[in-house]
Formats: structure tokens, sequence, C-alpha cells
């Protein structure tokens, strides 16, 4: 039985949770934490490397212990730790951990005072008014809880997979394609070829056998291959030329079996948007064309096809990336010529944000330095908590200069490399930066950036943050809208605000590579290079894994039309020192 990376972290942190409710110690809690984020950055399948019987406790942030218990959920899919846990703890109480202002203490209070165990159970609760009576709450929390889950249940309506996870179902299933079937050409295509935020179901187009349909279905069995992969739940629909299943996870992929003179054109037309395929067959219909999944086509006479960027130069346009398929232009751009080069993960020379075990991170100052450095990189900036966020541990104006110290120290000792001195500093509620201005003037970039009182209204939110950026000290503003992919909205702002205020005060705007954040949005993200406002591509990384998620936030600059230009770290130290000192 499959069991990917996602899986194995996804089980570690639910172990975390029913811990923390349970009131265990927190060093246990964080040891199970930090080895679900090693397991998530992974880049080799944990299944395999149970398989070559690799040692898992090489990997930092796995120690012995919790090695053990990741073979474990590989080879039996579960782990007895958790199944014991949830004997005692009904499993629903993880989904009311989802909810941003329920923490464990409160989650367990819920559950003992008010038998509440589910999120159905606590909308009812909330709605008949009873939570409000409990020790802590009161009406203001409990009708902020309503709005939240109300939310939490429309975004559930629809299922729809981060990337990390989509890739790893994705690239498994090709792979077994390949090994299985007769397959000669092979692409996923749609949301997940534009590296959308997030995916909903996948679509792979296959040439196989003699590179026609009938050949390879005769020939190959690729049909038969996709649909008796050992992970399928279900076959929604099995024919000579598509097919299309459900995993175990309900994740579902549809299989296209393609002739190879119309790989090119079924790419083009089940990537695009559907916005994007309408503007392309605009422009063929002006020349007496039709376009479909098919080819291009003058009458009868199939004219494209085979290759997709002939499916664009046949139409006068240049080849549009994947990721900018999504009708904003782009193929006005393309006819005129003026699409830009985008920005690649070979552009980049740095992260400007990561967090050690000085706050909430996992390791410690050297570790970080050499993973980075592991990647070639030429910087990498230390920006832990600030101190009004406890809960990780955040750093006091001492505990800071401090690391300062240390920072300087290991700088002498490296070649070709250098540890920037930051912090993640908290906005206030009033706007004012959780530091002095004396401890922030000694670092080399400041990222200002909100985690708590997420829910002031719009007007409120926008002016805090404009005047954290007042502040001649701030650098960077942090995932600027607080959104977590399928649990968290955004908190209300006035983006064009935001950005025109940044524009005038020099302040830049991250893209952080988190998965479940990618914040900005990638049509923020455009809007600010089309203010000349610059954008940090930065991981936000706890542990060393977590830098590997810097090549999300490149495909959402992708999707942004950033250029290396508009990206503060595709530059030297020697050219982005300056960049981010005002004035």
């Amino acid at each position: 039985m499959p069991v990917r990376n996602a899986e194995v972290a996804e089980i570690l942190e639910k172990l975390a949770d029913l811990l923390a409710i349970k009131g265990e110690n927190q060093f246990r809690i964080r040891a199970y934490r930090n080895a679900a984020r090693t397991i998530s950055g992974l880049q080799s399948g944990v299944r395999e490397l149970v398989e070559r019987e690799e040692d898992l406790s090489d990997y930092q942030g796995i120690g012995k212990a919790i090695a053990e218990k990741i073979v474990e959920i590989v080879e039996t899919g579960t782990l007895s730790q958790l199944e014991e846990l949830t004997r005692d703890l009904p499993e629903g109480l993880l989904d009311l951990l989802r909810i941003p202002e329920l923490g464990p203490r409160r989650v367990k209070e819920l559950y003992e005072e008010l038998g509440i165990t589910s999120m159905d159970a606590l909308a009812s609760a909330l709605e008949n008014g009873r939570v409000r009576e409990l020790e802590g709450f009161g009406e203001k929390l409990e009708q902020s809880l309503l709005s939240q889950v109300r939310s939490m249940r429309d975004r559930e309506e629809e299922r729809r997979l981060l990337l990390p996870a989509a890739e790893e179902v994705a690239e498994e299933m090709v792979a077994y394609l390949k090994k299985h079937g007769d397959v000669k050409r092979i692409a996923v295509a749609g949301s997940y070829r534009r590296r959308k935020e997030t995916v909903g179901d996948l679509d792979i187009l296959v040439v196989a056998g003699g590179g026609s349909a009938g050949g390879a279905a005769a020939g190959g069995g690729i049909m038969d291959v996709f649909t008796g992969h050992e992970d399928v739940r279900r076959v929604s629909m099995k024919g000579e030329t598509r097919s299309s299943v459900v995993l175990r996870s309900g994740v579902q992929i549809d299989l296209r079996l393609l002739e190879a003179e119309s790989y090119g054109s079924a790419l083009q037309y089940f990537t695009g948007s559907k916005e994007h395929n309408i503007a392309v067959r605009r422009v063929a219909q002006e020349q007496g064309l039709k376009v479909s999944e098919y080819g291009i086509f003058r009458g009868d006479e199939q004219v494209a096809g085979a290759g997709e960027e002939e499916m664009y130069t046949t139409l006068g346009l240049a080849w549009v990336p994947p990721e900018l398929r999504e009708n904003r232009g782009e193929v006005e751009a393309a006819r005129e010529g003026s699409l830009p080069e985008l920005v690649t993960m070979e552009d980049i020379r740095g992260d400007l944000h990561s967090h050690t075990n000085a706050s909430d991170g996992s390791f410690t100052l050297e570790e970080m330095a050499e993973a980075a450095q592991a990647r070639g990189y030429e910087y990498l900036a230390v920006s832990d908590h600030s101190k009004s966020l406890t809960v990780a541990r955040g750093l006091d104006e001492d505990r800071l200069a401090r690391q300062i110290d240390e920072i300087a120290e290991l700088n002498e000792s490296f070649d070709g490399f250098r540890l920037l001195r930051s912090i993640e500093v908290d906005i206030l509620d009033d706007g004012r930066l959780d530091l002095s201005d004396e401890i922030l003037a000694r670092l080399d970039l400041v990222i200002c950036s909100i985690h708590s009182g997420l829910n002031k209204t719009e007007e409120k939110q926008t002016e805090r943050i404009i005047r954290a950026m007042d502040n001649p000290h701030c650098s960077i503003i942090g995932h600027p809208t607080g959104r977590l992919l399928g649990s968290r909205d955004a908190y209300p702002v006035n983006m064009q605000r935001l950005l025109e205020a940044a524009a005038e005060r020099g302040v830049s705007f991250e893209i952080n590579a988190q998965p479940e954040r990618l914040d900005l949005r990638d049509e923020d993200a455009h809007a600010a290079r089309e203010l000349g406002i610059r954008i940090s591509i930065a991981t936000d990384a706890h542990a060393p894994a977590n830098l590997g998620f810097m090549r999300y936030g490149v495909d959402q600059a992708r999707r942004a039309w950033l250029r290396a230009t508009d990206v503060l770290n595709t530059r030297p130290w020697s050219e982005l020192g300056p960049l981010l000192k005002r004035g």
C-alpha cells in the first residue's frame, strides 16, 4: 500500500496534536512536529528510504524512536500509538485544532466541559450560545469562532491538494505508468502544470504503444495498468481513450490516451485555463483556423498539433509558459513579443527568511547555514520570531543581541557565504514593531509580520500595516495576508493601499514559499511588480529540508509574471545589502 511523505507527516502531526490536547510534555510534542517538517521537505520518498533500509535517524530532526514509528507507518499504513490515543480522545478533535483561535487548551476544555468532539458539534454549540458560558470564551469569541467554522465548511465543499501533496500523487502515478505501461510520452496537465497553489483533479496525458490511440490500447494495455493501480479505490470510468479513477485519498485522476500527432495540442488544451483557451481560439478564428484538443485545422487539414510550441507559433504567438495561461494578458503579450523572461530556481542566490531553535525552528544556526551552503546559496537570513510571539519563544532585545554576536563569529568561518542578521518582528496591534529601533538598526534586514489580531476590520488592519512600514527599519512585509490555504482565510486588507504605501516607502513584500501559505497571492505579486515593488521569495524554513520549498515560491512568482530583476534574492549580497537598507 503506497504511503507518501505527506501522509506520514500528517500522522506525526496528528499524534503531536492529540498529545498537546492531553497536555503531554512540550519537548516530546515538538519532536514529532520537527520530524513531520523533515519528512515533508524530503526530496526522496520515505517509502523508498524504508525499503532500502536506510537509517532515518540520520536525517536531521528524526530521532531513533521516531524513526521506528515512521517505519511502522510505512509498513502498516498506520501508527499503533495514534490508534491508542484516538481510543482515548476522539479524532474529530483534530479538526477543531484547524480553527486559528482554538489551541489545544481550548479544545480540551470544549471536549471536557461540553462534550464537543467534532466540527458539527462545535457549530451547534456556538449557534445555541453554549460556548460563551465557558470561562475564557465569551460572546465575542463565540461569534468569531462561528464565522470561522462556517468559512471552513465552505472551503471543504471542494477537495483540493497543496502542491507538494499533488506532486507526490502525480509523480508516483507517472513513474508507475512508465514502469508498467508502454508509454512513449507522458505529462501531467491542468492546474497542476500551471502551478496553482492548490490542485483539484489530476489530468495525465499519454502517448503509448505505436503512438496511436488504437495501437496503444491494443499493445500496451495502458488503461488496464492505470485502473489496476493498488491505490485505486474506485474506477469511475474506463474506456479505450479515457479512464477516470478515485484514489483511496479521495484524489481523482483522469488519464487520456492520445494520438502522437495530437499530443502537443492536447497538452496545450488541457493545461490552459478555460479563459486562456478561449483567447487562443479567438486568435485562430481571426486567421480562418480552428483550434481544438486534436490540433489546429484549416478546414479538414491538420496544420499543427504534434508539438505544443507549434500550437502557438502557427498562430503567430510566442510560446506561453504554462504558469501564465490564465488569460491575464499573456495572449496579447505573446502576439506582441513582450512576454517576460520569468524568474527560475537557477536565479535564486539565497533565502531571506528562516528560523532556528532560538525560537520555533528545529535546528541551530550552524545546521541551517550548512543546509543553505549545500544548496549553493550565497546567504541565508536568520529571522527568528520576536518576543511578543511567546508560543514560538520569541527573542527579546538581549537574546537577539547575543544571536547577532553568534552570527558575526560564524561568518568569520565561512568562505563565500554569510548568515544575514534578521528578525521576523511582530507588528503589534497599533502598528508599532515589537522590538526597539536600537536593536533593529543592528540588523541586515527586518521582516515585519502579523501573527495576532487577525480579525480587525479592513481599515484597521490596513492602517496597522502601513504604520509598521513607516518605521525606517521595516525591510519586508512577511506573509502579507496571513492566509493558510485550506484552513484560514486571509485577513481583510486593502491591498492596493498597502502596495502604494510600500512603493512610496521603498518597502518590499514577501512571497512566503511555505506551501500552505504561498502568500502573496499571484495577482497581488503581479500588482506589486507593476508598481516597482521588489519581492522576496523566501521559505520561512523551520528546518533544513524546508529550504526546498523555494521552488514553490518561484512557481508563485512565475505565475505573477516576475522576472529575476523583480526579485530581491536573485542578487549577490553586494547588490542586495544596499537595497534592504532604506533611506
